[in-house]
């Protein structure tokens, strides 16, 4: 068990930073499907993936799914990011779902192998050692709404359109979206939202727990990416190993049994006391000031 959560955590070393720091700083970066994003000033440690396909309103296609797989995997790489947004660039789209246009051009075993990369990715998400956010400011069906339940948080446009639609177009979710949301949301009401296909909006979704914080969208329409940044600044001054290991203790935790999950716990507090950023915290509280936490 203490070999697994260890490898979960992947803290590499030497750091190696970013190679894109603003969204089109580089040169064809404007081009690109998927954006990496490094803020600055105050903001440094935020990372943001911005998702940019408006020709297809962000659908899950193979070269956006290759984009996104290659952005996470140099994003956990950098020790600096403490937290990661999803966001789009697309107004009045977070992700419109899976790419049926490029799916109709599939043979069945093709579109069996790409299921299975996208249940992948969602995974990878999912797996994303710093806590997670999606900030949704449009609209999030099928496997938009998968690629949000994968995240941590969930930021929406009290307009914002969310769904598991998959049964209105005779499939079912298969990239996650049977697994995750009865774990957000329960079983029943999991069984209800997905047999009916049902649409719900952002006001709906926080009603019922399925996204954290709902807000008036803005004339800019990005009203839940501000909320999803406000709430990123909020995590961005913690201890970012402490938190990395809470979010692993949470989420190996919720599939075990109660004892199991007290043992997995017990596990990762171990690995927390050793480390600078711990004897920081009392420092400070002994000296009444702030923390400076160094990730270490």
């Amino acid at each position: 068990m203490l070999r697994v959560l260890t490898s979960t955590l992947r803290f590499p070393r030497p750091w190696r930073p970013l190679e894109t720091r603003g969204c089109s700083s580089n040169a064809g970066a404007a081009d690109r499907e998927i954006q990496v994003c490094a803020l600055a000033g105050p903001d440094q440690g935020i990372a943001e993936i911005l998702m940019n396909r408006p020709s297809a309103r962000n659908a899950l296609g193979n070269v956006f799914v290759s984009q996104l797989l290659e952005a996470l995997a140099q994003l956990r790489e950098d020790r600096q990011v403490r937290v990661l947004i999803f966001r789009s660039g697309v107004k009045g789209v977070f992700c419109a779902g899976a790419d049926l246009k490029e799916r109709e051009q599939m043979s069945e075993a093709e579109v069996g192998l790409f299921v299975q990369r996208l249940r992948g990715l969602m995974t990878e998400i999912a797996a994303f050692p710093a806590p997670t956010i999606a900030a949704m400011d449009g609209f999030a069906l099928g496997g938009g709404l998968e690629l949000a339940l994968a995240c941590d948080l969930r930021v929406a446009a009290s307009s914002a359109v969310m769904g598991l639609i998959e049964t209105t177009r005779g499939l079912l979710p298969g990239a996650g979206g049977t697994q995750r949301l009865p774990r957000c949301l329960g079983v029943a009401l999991a069984k209800e939202l997905i047999f009916t296909g049902r649409r719900l909006s952002g006001a709906q979704a926080q009603a019922l727990g399925l996204v954290n914080h709902a807000v008036a969208q803005n004339e800019e329409g990005n009203a839940a990416y501000h909320r999803a940044r406000a709430l990123a600044q909020e995590i961005l001054p913690q201890a970012p190993i402490a938190v990395r290991l809470s979010k692993v203790a949470i989420d190996r935790g919720i599939e075990v049994d109660i004892a199991s999950g007290m043992a997995i716990e017990g596990i990762c507090y171990a690995q927390n006391i050793p480390t600078r950023d711990r004897l920081e915290g009392m420092a400070a509280f002994r000296e009444k000031r702030l923390p400076r936490f160094v990730g270490e």
